[in-house]
């Protein structure tokens, strides 16, 4: 053992467990009748035996009159308190600081392996989680998942760099997929949720609503052929009231249903000879004069929600605040995996009861038209 362990090894009862008055009068009593069997002369058997009883009785007394004492008005955990060191250098703060932050490596069955910041057993602070042959993440982490601001990287060439909660993406963020497509704007539980622009590799973007994952609500979109269109959506599809303008100069207003021109409206052409009607999968197929009362109101609804599309906030300034904060997150993060390797070579940090729950491989799609 090391010398500073050998320094002194101690103990101490509780102050409950001292024998009562009671106790030592029965003592002494025991011991006065012991003494006048002695003085009478030679002992005989017969006090031997009697002496011998004695004993056995005062040793039954005193061993139940303490525990009765011992056991009342008294706290578990308090009857023996064993120190072996100095006894003045373990205190409950020294204790209560093992379980706050410091920096160290965890390997897991599977191959991953987290370098990082411990409180209470488990992924607290800043800390990097490498994924085996799959990629890591960088950045904030509380009770074992991560939640603030980091950085996702995936082999194939995916990165995300924005907000988390309880271990999803969720509140403002940024994801370049491996394909060039990307995502910025708002999510909520791994999803693009809120306010987004979406651009895809093929030159078509998307500026709008989101809901769990898809095109939902007011947006404008660029086609990759030329083509504009501002209003509403429904499930990822052009869908109720809003306007196309074509790449040719044509345009259409009025009502869509899911992807097609469906109900009523008016498409002008670039020369300004008008087709209004009721429109079915995109053909009209009963034509009204452009001056009805039920034609004009599908118009104006249709500008209305391409009104609306089109002004829409603007999440460009809080996105960039958060891939600022993402990038120092991500930079704390790989400081404090270098001071936990540093540890483990160091042999520091030899504590194996530590929870880091392996976050899931969120898989975010979000389709192109």
């Amino acid at each position: 053992m090391d010398s500073q362990m050998l320094t002194r090894i101690s103990f101490s009862f509780r102050r409950t467990s001292i024998p009562s008055l009671s106790i030592y009068f029965f003592s002494f009593f025991c011991l006065f009748l012991l003494f006048l069997s002695l003085i009478k002369g030679t002992p005989t058997l017969q006090n031997i035996i009697f002496v011998s009883l004695l004993i056995s009785v005062f040793f039954f007394v005193v061993k139940r009159l303490a525990f009765s004492v011992t056991s009342s008005g008294t706290r578990e955990g308090e009857s023996i308190r064993w120190f072996i060191g100095e006894e003045d250098r373990v205190s409950r703060k020294e204790r209560c600081e093992k379980d706050w932050e410091r920096e160290g490596v965890e390997f897991y069955s599977n191959g991953d392996c987290y370098e990082g910041e411990f409180y209470k057993g488990k992924c607290n602070g800043s800390g990097v989680y490498n994924f085996f042959v799959k990629g890591r993440y960088e950045g904030d982490w509380v009770d074992g998942k991560y939640d603030g601001y980091g950085i996702e990287i995936w082999a194939k060439g995916s990165r995300y760099r924005g907000q988390y909660k309880q271990g999803m993406r969720h509140g403002f963020g940024v994801y370049r997929f491996y394909s060039g497509d990307c995502y910025a704007g708002e999510w909520m539980n791994g999803q693009s949720h809120g306010i987004g622009i979406q651009a895809c590799f093929d030159g078509s973007s998307y500026v709008g609503e989101f809901k769990a994952g898809v095109k939902h609500g007011f947006g404008c979109y660029k086609f990759r052929n030329g083509d504009r269109y501002s209003g509403e959506y429904f499930g990822n599809m052009i869908h109720g009231f809003g306007i196309y303008y074509f790449d040719n100069g044509h345009c259409y207003e009025g009502s869509w249903h899911e992807g097609r021109r469906q109900g009523l409206g008016v498409y002008t052409f670039r020369n300004g000879d008008t087709m209004s009607g009721d429109w079915n999968s995109g053909v009209l197929k009963i034509t009204l004069p452009p001056s009805d009362h039920a034609i004009q109101h599908s118009v104006q609804a249709a500008r209305k929600a391409a009104e609306n599309a089109r002004l829409l906030p603007n999440v460009e300034e809080q996105m960039n605040k958060v891939v600022m904060a993402a990038n120092r997150a991500a930079n704390a993060a790989r400081v404090a995996a270098i001071k936990a390797v540093q540890n483990h070579k160091d042999d520091k940090f030899n504590n194996n009861d530590h929870t880091c729950l392996a976050p899931c491989l969120h898989t975010t799609t979000i389709p192109c038209l």
